[in-house]
């Protein structure tokens, strides 16, 4: 079963991303912002983060990212950057942070399935 770690400041939008994929086969922990999710991320150690980019306080999705990627625990782990940011400088930015996807908000929960089926594979 494959775990997911659901990184999002909006409790609306996490609950909507846990029903989506509660119809699936995976294994599903929540972080209410990228402080918590970075140190859920060590103990739950996903297969894939869906992590919001701009989170108030503390570490954004960027970093959260950046930190995930530069350890060789966690590496592999992919990271799935879900933002209303849709320049393409902002998609640059997550990519450079070390992102294997970048969804743009508002997506459905279609394109959602579809991101997430493809950075599983």
């Amino acid at each position: 079963m494959k775990k997911i770690l659901i990184v999002e400041d909006q409790e609306e939008i996490r609950e909507l991303i846990r029903v989506t994929l509660e119809f699936d086969d995976y294994q599903i922990d929540e972080a209410p912002n990228g402080d918590v999710g970075l140190s859920k991320v060590s103990r739950f150690k996903p297969d894939l983060m869906l992590l919001d980019v701009m989170m108030p306080g503390g570490l954004n999705g960027l970093q959260v990212c950046e930190r995930v990627k530069a350890d060789p625990v966690l590496k592999r782990t992919k990271v799935v950057l879900l933002t209303a940011r849709g320049q393409e400088a902002d998609k640059q930015a997550g990519m450079k942070a070390g992102a294997d996807e970048y969804l743009i908000k508002p997506f459905s929960p279609m394109e959602l399935m579809k991101v997430i089926g493809k950075v599983l594979r």
